[in-house]
């Protein structure tokens, strides 16, 4: 009210649009209470609402109980779009204001777009949060470091002179980048300012014949910053990129990605041409050279056998000991720790047993989670951040009896992921062609899952990476079109709520298949190597094929893990590959 709005869009983002937030910016999630990762809250003079997807209903509907919030769940037939509730409590000629800060041009874009037929304007709110939050949390500046051989196997010098091409190619003198992972990739640098991710904060600004990083002052030790600058890098404090971006005489070319740059930054061009397209890092990063595959196809055998360790741990112990869904994620992270070249978790664990299982993003908290007892399906969602690569699998497991129809479902679940994981497509093919392969099984039921297939993973660097993605929702740009060298999730799932979940996720890689006159065709090699417990197949629903799939994936992970597991861990490896 002091400030005259009518209301207030509160963004679930921050200046680098990260999905995973520092603590000072995660100001929704301060506001609302609401924990998920995604949201979008809008505040007006007497009422509040939080739109989020159907990874969060029931989450949604947890965390704003006793609130004057209103849960809206997104993607229901009945509940508008924030734009569209938007227009129905404003009268003509008010604005929506945003955080120009936190907001990116393409959705500033839709949101003005929406709005505007109605009389209706976007307008910048600023920052008001130091003035309502007393005890804000600072911005991280945690220490920047190298990612060195034989794990960062691009050099700086390649990484930016494909970058001024990809430049040239455009007509830009200048490139603006501000994602973080991005940035990481740019320059060979890694930090922890991002829960989860290896990446800290920083904008970019690269020339055609040298490069600034604007970084938090000592963040970067002086001697890594000399290493850069022998590589025609100057490193200046991360506030100066506002006068940076101003200082470049007017009328030159500046290519910003309208996806992954901020409105605030952006004005900031104003008096140069702006080259509105992807950043060219985007593909660079995501398609893995030969040797970062192999070092991934290593490390996926440090984790399987971190997961091998335990999974005989966990079943020796349910039933001997008390085991809560945050004992998941203790003796999981412990596991992995064990493990050559591991770093962190690459996201927060999802250990959802039986109901909780059902949501698809459930983190249990110390105030909020269950015992593993009685009889269900336990889903864990976990993955780590090794130096020679990123992991995130999903496995659904049996705890006391399983009902037959918890098999069927999770034998409809297994065989899309076993279809996807066997296709064949032409290069630059979008992923959302190939999202109904997985679907398919559950379609003929009547069946499906409101999340995307599958999402792209970095190298040592963010577990969601674009530009690929597998989803009914992705448009068919070529841009986000499959190429070799790309490691995608493949993680078809069912849920039931209030009874169980259901997720299998392996990670695949796209290679080249075979050229024919009809053009270059590509394949998946699984990289993932963990069993599929077989106890949760209904084993008379597999086709030929899907039986000859998974027993032939069992072979390879006994064989490839055999030799890193023992004990306990390699009892375990044996007895769950064994063929069905």
């Amino acid at each position: 009210a002091r400030h005259g709005m009518e209301a207030l869009v509160i963004l679930s983002s921050d200046p680098h649009l990260s999905e995973y937030l520092p603590e000072h910016w995660q100001v929704r999630q301060w506001l609302s209470g609401f924990h998920g990762s995604a949201g979008t809250l809008v505040i007006t003079s007497d009422q509040a609402a939080l739109w989020t997807d159907s990874r969060y209903w029931d989450q949604v509907a947890h965390d704003l109980n006793g609130t004057s919030i209103q849960p809206m769940y997104q993607g229901h037939p009945d509940v508008p779009s924030p734009t569209k509730w938007l227009i129905k409590q404003l009268p003509e000629g008010r604005a929506a204001h945003m955080d120009f800060r936190t907001l990116s041009t393409t959705a500033w874009q839709h949101w003005h777009d929406q709005l505007t037929p109605h009389g209706l304007s976007v307008a910048d709110a600023g920052d008001l949060f130091d003035h309502v939050w007393p005890d804000r949390p600072a911005l991280p500046a945690q220490p920047i470091y190298a990612h060195r051989s034989p794990y960062a196997c691009r050099h700086v010098t390649d990484n930016l002179a494909a970058v001024r091409q990809a430049m040239t190619q455009a007509s830009a003198q200048w490139h603006l980048l501000s994602s973080l992972d991005d940035i990481a990739w740019l320059f060979n640098l890694r930090g922890s300012d991002v829960p989860f991710n290896p990446v800290f904060l920083a904008h970019a600004l690269v020339g055609q014949d040298a490069a600034s990083l604007f970084v938090a002052p000592g963040a970067l030790p002086e001697s890594l910053a000399d290493e850069l600058a022998r590589e025609g890098i100057t490193v200046r404090s991360y506030d100066d990129i506002d006068a940076a971006l101003r200082g470049i005489p007017a009328d030159q070319s500046i290519l910003a990605d309208p996806d992954r740059t901020t409105v605030s930054l952006l004005e900031l061009c104003e008096h140069l041409r702006i080259v509105s397209q992807p950043a060219p890092s985007q593909m660079l990063k995501a398609c893995k050279s030969l040797e970062e595959i192999e070092h991934v196809r290593q490390t996926m055998e440090y984790d399987g056998a971190a997961l091998c360790e335990f999974f005989a741990w966990f079943e020796s112990a349910l039933g001997q000991e008390p085991i809560t869904e945050l004992t998941i994620d203790e003796q999981i992270t412990l596991a992995r720790s064990r493990q050559p070249g591991f770093v962190s978790p690459s996201f927060g664990t999802i250990a959802g047993f039986n109901a909780n299982g059902a949501m698809p993003h459930y983190q249990a908290t110390p105030q909020r989670h269950d015992t593993i007892e009685g009889d269900g399906l336990l889903l864990i969602d976990s993955g780590g951040q090794y130096l020679g690569g990123t992991t995130d699998i999903t496995r659904v497991v049996p705890v006391g009896h399983v009902s037959a129809q918890q098999k069927q479902d999770f034998t409809l679940v297994l065989r899309g992921m076993i279809a996807l994981s066997q296709a064949r497509f032409p290069t630059g093919t979008p992923g959302g062609l190939l999202d109904a392969t997985a679907r398919m099984p559950l379609w003929q039921q009547g069946l499906d899952f409101g999340h995307g297939t599958g999402h792209g993973v970095g190298y040592f660097l963010n577990v969601h990476e674009g530009p690929q993605s597998i989803s009914p929702r992705l448009s068919g740009s070529a841009a986000t079109g499959l190429r070799a060298g790309m490691i995608t999730s493949n993680e078809p799932g069912l849920y039931r709520p209030g009874k169980w979940g259901i997720r299998i996720e392996n990670l695949v890689l796209a290679q080249a298949a075979q050229t024919t006159k009809f053009g270059e065709f590509l394949q998946f090699e699984t990289l993932t190597l963990c069993p599929i417990d077989t106890r949760c197949i209904d084993v008379a629903m597999l086709s030929n094929t899907d039986r000859s799939w998974l027993n032939a994936y069992h072979a390879e992970v006994r064989t490839r893990l055999a030799t890193k597991v023992s004990g306990a861990a390699a009892d375990w490896l044996h007895q769950r590959t064994q063929p069905v």
